[in-house]
């Protein structure tokens, strides 16, 4: 509440996101191990002057939206709404429910669900001057040139005239309503809420947003998460089997028991990879009593791995890898180790480290009965 009226938020979460790329919108992909739509939630809860909260999203989601409200106690969420074909549409499906449920709101405030980033003070900076003028914008001073297109070309124009327009924008819930009825009486769309309340006759009056207040709009707007992963592994070594590591082939007498290929430095670095997304391990992904990965080769499930760590927006910065065997030698093939997992991790070589060493006859390892690896990694999104 803010001088004794009462504020509602609507949070446009129906979009789908395609420039980021990848299975989900941009507004469920997780920032620092939350969401992107939760950050922005939490951010409007936390102030007092907000009384209710009302989400519009796509309809294969709005179980997602309800799970995210219900596991973070955000009481102040009043509604998870359908969103249309078109954000304007979206935006009036909420403001029907704002009415229906807390006719006595006085403003609202439209926020983008994939602006996490948000500060109080631009928040706070936009409810004053709604509240004083009855519709307002939050905008940052252009930084760059710019310059307008047309038909002829291009011709640069004084960036002192214009703003980058970001959100909340906050309206007088009356304004608002009659801005978008009589665009929906008219045929009218606009490219945002402001637009629509102008094109009605209602000024809006601009106020300082921030540039931190960026929307996530393409994968290169989200902040880089580092993480770190270990992997180890062992196998027994057996009469009648192929030894295979790291893809390769290698002549011996004996090879690595397992109900897969057995590729101990495959498995070590598949482990440290799902570990370093926190995605489980290779047990719980390729268990071995499902008989679809008996014998299978390990580079294919490798493969598998880079597609869950790339579906999860996972790059792979760098890996380091181990063997321990005291027989066969293992020298001879490593680069050829290397070049196999760089080609299917789809990153260059010079990112791929093998190492190996004996125990210098110690332990399982010295008595040649099994062969181990360690892996490391490190991965970004």
């Amino acid at each position: 509440m803010y001088e004794n009226k009462k504020i509602a938020v609507i949070i446009a979460a129906a979009g789908k996101g395609t420039r980021v790329g990848g299975p989900i919108p941009k507004q469920y992909l997780k920032i620092g191990g939350e969401p992107v739509i939760l950050k922005t939630l939490k951010a409007f809860a936390a102030l007092d002057e907000v009384d209710h909260i009302f989400i519009v999203t796509n309809e294969e989601y709005m179980d997602r939206c309800q799970e995210i409200v219900r596991d973070n106690g955000l009481d102040k969420v009043k509604g998870i709404v359908k969103g249309g074909a078109e954000r304007q549409e979206s935006v009036y499906n909420a403001l029907q429910e704002v009415n229906r449920i807390c006719p006595g709101v006085s403003y609202v405030l439209i926020h983008d669900a994939a602006r996490p980033f948000v500060s109080e003070q631009v928040v706070r900076n936009v409810i004053k001057a709604t509240a004083e003028k009855g519709a307002a914008v939050a905008c940052v001073a252009m930084k760059n040139s710019i310059r307008r297109m047309n038909g002829a070309g291009s011709q640069g124009v004084d960036r002192s005239e214009y703003c980058s327009v970001q959100t909340p924008q906050g309206f007088r819930k009356a304004d608002l309503m009659e801005a978008h009825d009589k665009a929906l009486r008219e045929g009218i769309q606009a490219t945002d809420d402001a637009m629509l309340v102008e094109l009605a006759g209602f000024p809006v009056e601009v106020v300082d947003g921030d540039y931190q207040n960026i929307k996530i709009t393409t994968r290169e707007d989200l902040p880089i998460e580092n993480r770190t992963g270990i992997g180890f592994d062992v196998h027994a070594l057996t009469e009648g089997r192929r030894l295979i590591l790291g893809g390769v082939d290698i002549p011996f007498e004996r090879g690595l028991d397992g109900h897969s290929d057995a590729d101990v430095l495959v498995h070590a670095l598949m482990d440290a990879l799902l570990g370093a997304a926190a995605l489980g391990d290779i047990g719980r992904h390729f268990p071995d009593t499902d008989d679809a990965y008996k014998g299978i080769s390990s580079m294919l499930l490798l493969q598998k791995v880079r597609d869950l760590l790339s579906e999860n927006f996972f790059s792979i910065a760098n890996v380091d890898m181990t063997i321990m065997a005291q027989r066969p030698r293992i020298g001879p093939h490593i680069e050829a180790m290397r070049e196999n997992i760089a080609e299917v991790l789809g990153i260059g070589k010079s990112r791929i480290n093998i190492k190996a060493t004996t125990t210098e006859r110690l332990g399982f390892v010295g008595r040649e009965e099994g062969i181990a690896a360690e892996a490391i990694c490190s991965i970004y999104r």
